[in-house]
């Protein structure tokens, strides 16, 4: 079981910096008291002394149950706690905004303000806001949709295929991805938007999509952005973004790029063309607590996400520091108990041990992730454990996914091929939804569900010994548990439903069929099929090839001589007891 980073901790360590020292200085940021040193105002963060406790979360069962009571728990302290804060600064003319993912106020002033602040009994901290740019993918390599006929290389690999094969699409799941923004009208991500209407056409942006974006980085080298600021629709103003989107639900026609093709996605932009900050990231987290409307109001709980992708990293050099690790980290512990799986890339910092370094990647309740090449080893870039920077020496990463030259959805409908843990993460954030579409019940339940993906991984080892832990042994810090098995975790998710509540026929119709790309013999199994079994091979113009039809008992197998047949693409369809599996295969 994960273990969860108390209030109480985070509040005994501003305890013991206040109880140092006798002056305000002691309550405030050292970039901070820099920044303001000659009168300047800036941007800043207060956390209060009292946090909510949540730990009755931990006794709910739904998804909707926990989402609601966490929700209203953090609204609620935050609503009591901030008043006289909120009539100080209104005093003082300082523009503020509250938050409640943790309890703190946004503002802005001089050092004179933030002398004042710190003075207060119900202040605990007040943190800078740095600005800082994401860790691009280690490679981005250009891609057209002909080089790509047949299931990327990444899905095949975790085997994600055979749980479609099973009906398990990641249907009824909503994934969400909060990063540079996002090409909602790309065709491989359009139809899985959860604001989008597939037979109307009608699009609600609302609970759906929200910017956090309000600002011009000072990081960035123009004043525009190709996005704007507050944009009212999804956009994508560096690509990031929506290549992680499309390996989480992506798929169009040939382009099966998606882990998850049948869950819808709802999403945050956190960066401004790749520069973010905690600001910025801690509003995306709150949103995914409660979706809101477009005007930011209404938020509905029952809305969040079943899990929430983080291609994403805040460093110690670019500003983050002990302070706001601890903030962030409270972030991701109450969503967490809210019952979203937070996934996080582990970071392309490798090959050296101890590298996992930066939130929040290294948090306890991060599911992280590192990536692996198609050869099944890690990639030289994945960041290795154990966790150092918080002398917890904690295992990380927890898994490990593919992560080098995948090939997802870019800006513009096009594809291209990226490598870094950004394009590993979303694969497992994928997998979640595969999990729970195959086990309805699961969701919510985010102990269960990454203990299944850690204990169904192919366990991987390696002659890289870091920490206390032999590379030899399993989990280790290089691969975690090891790389994800998607069909092994569905496999495990379907065993949990109880007896009773399974339908009478206990599995759905399983296809598989390979060699897929065939030279000579294709072989067609089927599983769990019910009276007759048809099957229909047609050529790319609708033409059919191939119908047979035969009665067989629950499992059977048939081959298909494609020896004479041209190369190209074929589509196959298999009908047995009302149920339809199709898919295409490729002769060489």
């Amino acid at each position: 079981m994960k273990r969860l980073f108390t209030v109480a901790m985070l509040l005994a360590f501003f305890s013991f910096a206040n109880g140092q020292a006798h002056n305000w200085q002691q309550k405030v940021d050292a970039p901070l008291l820099a920044k303001t040193a000659n009168g300047q105002t800036v941007p800043f963060l207060i956390l209060l002394a009292q946090q909510a406790d949540l730990s009755a979360a931990r006794q709910l069962k739904t998804k909707d149950e926990k989402a609601t009571y966490v929700f209203n728990t953090l609204r609620q302290t935050a609503n009591t706690t901030q008043v006289g804060l909120t009539a100080f600064l209104t005093q003082k003319n300082a523009p503020h905004e509250g938050i409640f993912i943790v309890n703190a106020i946004k503002a802005e002033g001089n050092q004179a303000l933030i002398n004042l602040l710190a003075q207060r009994p119900d202040v605990a901290h007040l943190m800078d806001n740095p600005t800082m740019h994401f860790e691009e993918p280690i490679e981005r390599l250009g891609g057209t949709v002909s080089e790509r006929m047949t299931i990327e290389w990444g899905i095949d690999m975790i085997n994600a295929d055979d749980v479609w094969a099973l009906g398990y699409r990641g249907q009824g799941v909503t994934v969400g991805g909060q990063d540079t923004g996002y090409d909602w009208t790309h065709p491989a991500l359009q139809s899985k938007y959860r604001g989008y209407s597939a037979p109307s056409g009608s699009v609600d942006h609302n609970y759906n999509w929200h910017d956090a974006i309000h600002s011009i980085s000072p990081l960035s080298s123009t004043p525009d952005n190709p996005c704007g600021l507050d944009s009212p629709v999804p956009c994508d103003d560096n690509s990031h973004g929506t290549h992680t989107m499309g390996t989480m639900v992506g798929s169009d026609g040939d382009n099966e790029i998606g882990v998850a093709p049948d869950a819808n996605w709802c999403a945050c932009r956190n960066m401004e063309r790749g520069n973010g900050s905690p600001f910025t990231y801690l509003e995306c987290f709150q949103w995914f607590m409660a979706p809101t409307d477009l005007n930011h109001q209404n938020p509905d709980p029952t809305k969040a996400p079943h899990v929430i992708n983080n291609s994403w990293y805040c460093s110690e050099g670019e500003g983050c520091n002990p302070t706001n690790f601890l903030v962030m980290e409270l972030a991701v512990n109450n969503l967490r108990l809210a019952g979203t799986v937070v996934v996080v890339s582990a970071g392309n910092s490798g090959s050296g041990c101890g590298s996992v370094s930066n939130p929040p990647a290294f948090f306890e309740n991060s599911f992280s992730v590192g990536a692996t090449a198609i050869n099944d080893t890690i990639a030289g870039f994945s960041s290795r454990g154990p966790v150092t920077v918080d002398g917890s020496n904690r295992l990380k990463p927890n898994v490990s996914a593919p992560g080098v030259g995948v090939r997802s959805s870019v800006p513009g409908g096009g594809y291209a091929g990226f490598s870094g843990t950004s394009m590993a993460g979303p694969h497992v954030a994928g997998l979640v939804a595969l999990i729970i579409s195959a086990n309805p019940d699961l969701a919510g339940q985010v102990d269960l569900i990454e203990e299944i993906i850690e204990q169904t991984a192919v366990p991987k080892t390696t002659d890289q010994d870091c920490g206390n832990i032999p590379g030899t042994q399993v989990p280790n810090h290089t691969y975690g548990f090891g790389r994800v098995d998607a069909l092994a975790a569905v496999e495990v998710a379907i065993a949990l439903i109880p007896p009773s509540a399974a339908p009478e026929q206990t599995q759905p119709m399983a296809v598989k069929v390979f060699p897929n790309p065939v030279d000579h013999q294709m072989v067609i199994e089927v599983k769990n099929a019910v009276g007759e079994v048809q099957v229909e091979l047609f050529d790319t113009n609708g033409r059919l090839l191939l119908l047979r039809q035969w009665a067989i008992g629950s499992h059977a197998s048939l081959s298909i001589d494609f020896a004479e047949k041209p190369s190209g693409v074929y589509f196959y369809r298999i009908l047995s007891g009302g149920e339809v599996r199709q898919g295409k295969v490729v002769k060489r």
